[in-house]
């Protein structure tokens, strides 16, 4: 009889010891409710039905909890059975530190849960929970940053000219926006192939998406490949030991441009068209494959053709790259647009000095145009920049770009075709053209029947030579 008492106490003490420890949690904690194994409230405290919004507890009984607490982890709880004993939970614009505690029977069996709010009792959690607030708003900035940097600064309006050429290049380009195709673009260096490539990207289908540059030269080359593809953990040691995403992943859904690309390994290369034609790539180190969705713009300064022919640029991806071709053209092919590309540049030059902005008279535009610019609009605008530092007077003459030309006058067609076998051909097929067109009358079907070429390839020359059939 001693030892069924002995029973009977030890079960009457440990409900009331249950029902104590319910007790004392529920007061104080800032809220407090049961579960049963259909993650269904079964109980919930006055108190946390006002912080939840919810008119009395009772109208909360017999809802799923998810209806009430959008963001709730009860449902995880009676599921797996196990514990979730410290979390933040949000709910609306608040956060709450929250407990969750399966419930079992006899069996073992879970026939529920109770979650219990704990945020504003437990005053040691308060800095955690100001912590991770601040950590919350840290990431949401630097996310925000991130997705700017990784958007098209540039727009086709950004592509400043009108001129023949000019014009040419933005139908063009307007075209490849409209496509999800590869792009190349073709140019001397610092005639806007970027600033392009951002435009045809921001005018199409994946404008919402990353825009991701690189510039293959600028690596070196035993990085070139975990710079595209990444590297799995453990491919190094140090610092990227966790691993890393390449430069495809990160542009996954938008556009990888690929600056220079001349200028990439043949080993490197064969990778590349692996990606172009099968949309995955297998980080360094890593043995799966990662699929993506990556539209691809090239560009390069060196002609591809011949690199393919002295071997060191792969045929089959250079098929695949030049899908869609844009001839940008050299400053001195468009000097139509000398004017307005200067004023332009002095409106961008005072806007990121914080200074006036400066006008150009004639005279120094009639300076400039003696220029071949070798160095195109990268060029002209160390120029002005140059000028622009160095003068006080708001109006800029050509007295003002002495010192910053060097001295260097107007170039005679002598010294023009001494510059490069590419300015020497620029130059001779400008006056070619131009006299056909002349004895043409301005028509363009009888001029390239003269000249001996295809009209449609004559119009792309006008275009790269900057010459206008008006």
């Amino acid at each position: 009889m001693q030892g069924i008492d002995l029973l009977k106490d030890a079960g009457r003490i440990r409900g009331e010891a249950l029902q104590s420890v319910f007790e004392l949690l529920e007061g104080i904690c800032e809220g407090a409710l049961v579960v049963d194994k259909d993650a269904r409230v079964v109980w919930m405290s006055e108190k946390y039905a006002h912080k939840l919004g919810v008119r009395s507890a009772a109208e909360a009984v017999g809802h799923e909890v998810e209806t009430i607490i959008p963001t709730s982890q009860m449902r995880a709880v009676v599921r797996t059975g196990m514990p979730i004993l410290l979390d933040i939970m949000q709910f609306g614009a608040e956060s709450f530190v929250v407990t969750r505690i399966p419930l079992k029977d006899k069996a073992g069996e879970v026939i529920g849960a109770i979650g219990l709010v704990i945020y504003d009792q437990l005053h040691s959690l308060k800095p955690l929970v100001s912590k991770f607030t601040r950590l919350q708003s840290a990431l949401a900035s630097a996310e925000l940053k991130l997705s700017q940097e990784r958007s098209a600064k540039y727009t086709l309006g950004s592509f400043v000219g009108n001129s023949a050429a000019a014009q040419e290049v933005k139908r063009l380009a307007r075209r490849a926006a409209q496509i999800d195709a590869t792009v190349l673009l073709l140019g001397e260096t610092g005639t806007g192939k970027e600033l392009l490539a951002q435009a045809i990207h921001a005018s199409g289908p994946r404008a919402h998406k990353p825009f991701v540059g690189i510039n293959v030269a600028a690596i070196p080359e035993t990085l070139m490949e975990a710079e595209f593809f990444g590297a799995a953990p453990g491919a190094y040691s140090g610092m990227d030991r966790r691993g890393r995403e390449g430069k495809f992943k990160l542009a996954d859904g938008g556009t990888l441009f690929l600056d220079e690309i001349g200028d990439m390994p043949l080993p490197l290369q064969a990778k590349l068209l692996r990606v172009l034609q099968e949309h995955e790539f297998e980080p360094l180190g890593s043995n799966r494959m990662t699929k993506i969705d990556v539209r691809i713009i090239a560009a390069t300064s060196i002609d591809l053709e011949k690199l393919v022919a002295e071997g060191r640029f792969r045929a089959d991806l250079y098929y695949r790259l030049n899908v869609l071709s844009i001839p940008v053209p050299a400053l001195r092919g468009r000097m139509e647009d000398l004017e307005s590309l200067c004023q332009h540049l002095l409106d961008q030059i005072a806007q990121a000095n914080g200074a006036p902005v400066r006008e150009i008279t004639p005279d120094a535009i009639a300076l400039l145009r003696t220029r071949a610019w070798p160095g195109n609009i990268r060029e002209l605008r160390n120029v002005l920049e140059r000028v622009a530092m160095f003068s006080d007077d708001l109006r800029l003459t050509a007295a003002s770009f002495q010192s910053a030309l060097g001295g260097q006058g107007a170039e005679s067609p002598a010294s023009e075709l001494a510059l490069s076998y590419d300015a020497a051909l620029s130059a001779f097929e400008r006056r070619l053209i131009s006299e056909a067109l002349q004895h043409a009358g301005g028509k363009v079907a009888e001029a390239a029947s003269a000249l001996g070429m295809g009209r449609a390839t004559l119009y792309k020359k006008l275009a790269v030579l900057g010459i206008s059939t008006k």
